[in-house]
């Protein structure tokens, strides 16, 4: 029998996790974006996971699941996803359905619990789509989630989860599209003194960076990759990937970006847009 997918527990003093991000999936195999098949691409992401065999407890899906906005687009990130047969939990991206999003993964049994008391540390995961704009915001009951959450375990070292860049990753015609409350949002933060780190999706490519004092995190899609450093949209060659993060009991995070070792998925360079 397999591991209850329905609750994360630890039994060690480093909670280990994966972000998975950006997987921007179709309802069919051969549909691709930008070049690249991303079902494929998401599949062999999650077949070099379970080749990898580093222990994690958890993953957490930061959002753009599906690109066409379909059940069965989101049936099949949960199919896979089940096949770590450790918790899944998610948060939207700007791409995605979320009345369709929440039903099609309720109904594989993937979870929705949007914060998480695990050993020393909560995970909070927050809702930063802004309908009809690629940008973010976080609306005044996620910020109140937010900071409730903070005050009611002021014990607990935080790990911050949304979808959105808070600070401009250098992109020009990226940062257009970052979260539009971030002085909001990072006021939160400022008031917690165990509020230090920040997972995010959004800008397919690896950040590591301290930003207002806190220690922000991103990583690379699943299937295509966006130049970092560029004022308008470039794709990268690099492959696809995701991260490895360990919680320590000390309020420390050390994460590792792994990426497929053999890529086969190679986007249009060309593309201007999509």
């Amino acid at each position: 029998m397999g591991a209850d997918i329905s609750k994360l527990t630890v039994k060690h003093n480093v909670i280990n996790l994966l972000q998975v991000t950006d997987t921007h999936l179709f309802a069919t195999a051969e549909k691709d974006l930008l070049g690249v098949q991303t079902q494929s691409s998401y599949r062999h992401v999650i077949d070099a996971i379970l080749q990898n065999q580093q222990p994690f407890d958890a993953v957490l899906a930061t959002g753009d699941i599906s690109q066409d906005n379909t059940p069965a687009s989101y049936q099949y990130f949960a199919q896979h996803i089940k096949r770590l047969n450790k918790p899944c939990y998610w948060l939207p991206g700007n791409h995605d359905n979320i009345p369709l999003m929440a039903d099609a993964l309720r109904a594989e049994g993937v979870l929705a619990d949007k914060y998480k008391i695990v050993g020393d540390w909560q995970i909070i995961l927050l809702d930063s789509q802004l309908t009809g704009s690629p940008a973010g915001y976080l609306a005044p009951e996620q910020l109140l989630l937010l900071d409730e959450q903070l005050s009611a375990h002021p014990d607990k070292y935080a790990l911050v989860v949304l979808h959105h860049n808070v600070y401009p990753v250098g992109c020009k015609w990226l940062d257009q599209h970052l979260l539009r409350n971030a002085d909001a949002f990072l006021a939160i933060l400022a008031k917690h003194s165990q509020a230090n780190h920040v997972l995010f999706g959004h800008v397919h490519q690896q950040l590591d960076k301290t930003y207002a004092g806190i220690h922000f995190m991103a990583s690379p899609s699943t299937c295509f990759q966006f130049k970092p450093h560029c004022d308008e949209f470039t794709l990268d060659a690099r492959a696809p990937g995701w991260r490895y993060l360990q919680l320590h009991s000390d309020g420390s995070i050390n994460s590792q970006v792994w990426r497929l070792s053999n890529n086969d998925f190679n986007p249009d360079l060309e593309s201007t847009g999509y």
